[in-house]
């Protein structure tokens, strides 16, 4: 961190209700409705950051010997942003990875495979790792024939677009001490082994650090300085190093823990909202359970059985931790100050995950939230619980809905809902699943439709003034005593017009001049 004077910006304020208003500017167009007025000043200001704080706002203030100064030019300023769900690891290794999203059935996975295997001849001693891939619709299912068939002995590793399954060849399989088998590895197999590619599987370790550096100077020029980092590996150990050692320190990093590395976290101590390490970035965040799948993989664990479920081992989706394991987890955390993060896709899961909340006291985050039933919607509010949404899936997982859930597609992502009940939304991205942008989730959560189609569902679209707002990890307007997290804008947020598609697109385009975090210029 260091001190550092902003010259000339104007503030952006977001209110505790979740509304914001840029100041000086009349209300105006459906996407400012209901934003109360301003009450910060309505000319530019100077912005004082001292000690990694804001400590000062007001007009023309005098520079202070060994500060630096940081011209704003009367752009707007808002605090930074947050991501509330990435898997920084693998998000990073995706600019490494293979590029499959684009495939439409097991041939066309499999030739992507086969261009990569002849355009790099002679990579004895490495790995063909791939991203992306969506088979919930494919006449065809992936099997590891059809991989074997196209790349030889040389391992190869494609992750589905929502991890939670991998298609593997034998090569692959055998490197991780897997058995064989035809079909692709899923749920809780593959996470045990996801934490371990890099260590089994050569060539991949060589490339993740560049990954780190790139993803986090990424994140910085969207203007996020926070992340709540739910990685597989044992962040704990990791991340200090990581920011004193190799340098990644553009970001404060809120470190998740898994079950399997529950004991040694207690065993520290650590509690949610500890510091981790000396740097002053890095936190303990929650206990991270996964208790049911996912929709691409139709897994997710759902109170009624799938459409397709003639096709399915499981018609009604996958129960990954059962409801007296989730009790016991979630008691455990609540013991120890350990704020919870229960990913449920499948409103069978929800509801399990808010009995498990309601029983044991715990606090934390019901993840992702994808499909509720109405009264748990109204419970979760209730119960204080607060719903970690990730707006981009809902344009990539609309046709899947429709295929897999078409009796039910009206309770998918139901953010005016969990709002209209009191709930606290925070917006992410679930990184890699979809790209670390707070843009990109605004505009999906503004405007729900990726294409030329009508919003799925509309009336649970967020303005957006609220899904800037839950995108601040709760920060509302710069003010003293607040982190001296700034981010400059290049245009107002709020200037397109009430339509929610020209609001969406203005929200994607969106360039941001600067990015400060604790006082010191990461992007800019």
């Amino acid at each position: 961190m260091s001190d550092c004077l902003v010259r000339e910006v104007r503030l952006v304020e977001i209110d505790a209700t979740n509304h914001a208003h840029p100041t000086g500017e009349a209300d105006g167009g459906g996407d400012r409705a209901g934003s109360p007025p301003g009450s910060a000043p309505t000319e530019p200001v100077d912005v004082r950051i001292t000690g990694g704080v804001i400590t000062e706002i007001g007009a023309r203030l005098t520079r202070r010997h060994g500060e630096t100064v940081h011209e704003g030019g009367g752009r707007l300023a808002i605090p930074g942003l947050w991501d509330s769900h990435v898997h920084l690891g693998q998000w990073s290794a995706t600019s490494t990875r293979l590029d499959i999203s684009a495939a439409h059935d097991v041939a066309h996975a499999t030739r992507i495979v086969a261009d990569e295997v002849a355009a790099l001849p002679g990579r004895a001693g490495d790995t063909i790792c791939g991203f992306g891939y969506r088979a919930a619709t494919w006449s065809e299912q992936p099997t590891v024939a059809a991989l074997d068939a196209v790349t030889d002995s040389l391992p190869v590793v494609l992750i589905s677009a929502d991890c939670h399954s991998a298609w593997l060849n034998t090569p692959a399989l055998d490197l991780l001490g897997l058995p064989h088998r035809q079909e692709h590895v899923y749920e809780q197999e593959w996470f045990d082994v996801f934490p371990v590619l890099e260590d089994r599987l050569p060539g991949l370790r060589e490339r993740a650090l560049a990954g780190y550096r790139t993803a986090v100077a990424g994140a910085a020029a969207r203007g996020v300085t926070g992340v709540v980092d739910l990685e597989f590996a044992r962040g704990v150990d990791l991340w200090p190093d990581r920011v004193a050692v190799q340098g990644v320190d553009a970001l404060r990093v809120r470190i998740g823990t898994y079950p399997d590395g529950l004991d040694d976290v207690l065993h520290a101590g650590l509690r949610t909202g500890d510091h981790v390490g000396d740097s002053g970035l890095l936190t303990m965040g929650p206990l991270k359970i996964i208790s049911d799948g996912s929709l691409n993989t139709r897994t997710a664990y759902c109170c009624e059985p799938y459409a397709d479920a003639n096709d399915l081992d499981h018609a009604y989706g996958v129960q990954n931790v059962h409801p007296e394991e989730l009790a016991s987890l979630l008691g455990v955390a609540h013991d120890h100050g350990l704020e919870v993060a229960l990913h449920a896709i499948g409103d069978a899961a929800a509801r399990d995950a808010l009995d498990a909340f309601e029983a044991t006291g715990a606090r934390g985050t019901i993840e992702h939230a994808q499909l509720m039933r109405r009264a748990d919607v109204a419970r979760l509010a209730r119960l204080g619980i607060a719903a970690s949404v990730q707006p981009a899936h809902l344009w990539d997982d609309r046709d899947v809905a429709d295929h897999c859930w078409p009796d039910r597609t009206d309770r998918c992502f139901p953010f005016r809902s969990l709002r209209n009940a009191g709930a606290t939304l925070r917006l992410g991205s679930d990184a890699p699943v979809s790209p670390l942008d707070p843009w990109l989730a605004m505009a999906a959560a503004v405007h729900r439709s990726a294409d030329d189609r009508e919003p799925w569902s509309p009336a649970e679209s967020l303005t957006v003034a609220e899904a800037l707002a839950c995108s601040l990890d709760g920060q509302g307007t710069l003010a003293p005593g607040a982190p001296g997290d700034v981010v400059l804008l290049e245009a107002d947020p709020y200037a397109a017009s009430g339509n929610a598609a020209e609001a969406a697109h203005s929200l994607l385009e969106m360039r941001v001049a600067a990015t400060i975090l604790a006082g010191r210029l990461t992007h800019g």
